[in-house]
């Protein structure tokens, strides 16, 4: 019995992405819903009647909500966010637990494509310091060719690997321990305007943050679409977040 041939993997069969994909892809988010969630404790029912109102009028409360930490008024809204980017961004990304829902496609049950992430210029490559104190700084030109070369030639070498398991008739969960980190996956992640609040916090450098964060640079890419997404939906909201440190509240 002759043995299956090896797939044959070219440079031109793989893609290189140097981005990331945000959608918003359904949501039920206003400035309204902060309002109506906030007066109900001193209007009851009649804190309804927030929806048919101009939630201008009340931007004063937004911002005392979100001055003093009163957060659960910030949580009765829904954001649902079609993400595509590699695998060591989601694993980084689905640490953040509280009001987060996540579904990621799976490699157990479908053949993974050939999408690979390969930073471009602008990535800054170069670690300085000592932990906690480090800096990233500016790669030479050698070093970005240096990255893009080794980094694509080890994506084909693991996808021709990965194909080879495949049409030996191995398991696709098991085909896929060759893939590297590198790889891109997919995902649709749910959350509410606090817990979004507090990735912002955590996975962006803001120049309006009392508070600094220090996140790897492909995550913060998606927290940045996000982001704009998000400011469009609530745009009180999001001016008493940047007014008050970009601190959740």
């Amino acid at each position: 019995m002759g043995r299956t041939p090896t797939p044959v993997t070219t440079p031109e069969s793989l893609t290189f992405r140097s981005d990331v994909t945000v959608e918003l892809v359904k949501s039920s988010a206003s400035d309204a819903d902060v309002l109506f969630a906030a007066r109900v404790s001193t209007a009851g029912e009649q804190s309804l009647d927030e929806l048919k109102k101009d939630p201008e009028r009340s931007k004063g409360l937004i911002n005392y909500l979100m001055r003093d930490r009163h957060g659960s008024p910030f949580e009765h809204n829904s954001m649902t966010f079609f993400i595509s980017a590699p695998i060591f961004v989601f694993r980084e990304f689905m640490r953040h637990r509280v009001g987060w829902s996540y579904n990621e496609e799976s490699g157990r049950y479908r053949e993974l494509e050939p999408v690979f992430y390969v930073p471009d210029t602008a990535r800054k490559l170069v670690q300085q310091g000592r932990p906690g104190k480090y800096v990233f700084v500016e790669g030479t030109p050698e070093q970005h060719s240096a990255v893009k070369g080794t980094l694509e030639a080890s994506y084909e070498q693991s996808y021709a690997s990965y194909q080879q398991l495949l049409a030996e008739g191995v398991a696709r969960e098991v085909a896929r321990s060759v893939l590297p980190v590198g790889l891109y996956s997919s995902m649709y992640a749910t959350c509410n305007a606090r817990s979004l609040m507090h990735f912002l916090g955590l996975r962006t450098q803001h120049e309006l943050a009392k508070v600094p964060s220090f996140p790897q640079r492909e995550i913060e890419m998606v927290g940045e679409k996000m982001e704009a997404e998000w400011a469009k939906l609530m745009p009180l909201t999001y001016a008493a977040y940047n007014a008050n440190g970009r601190v959740a509240p």
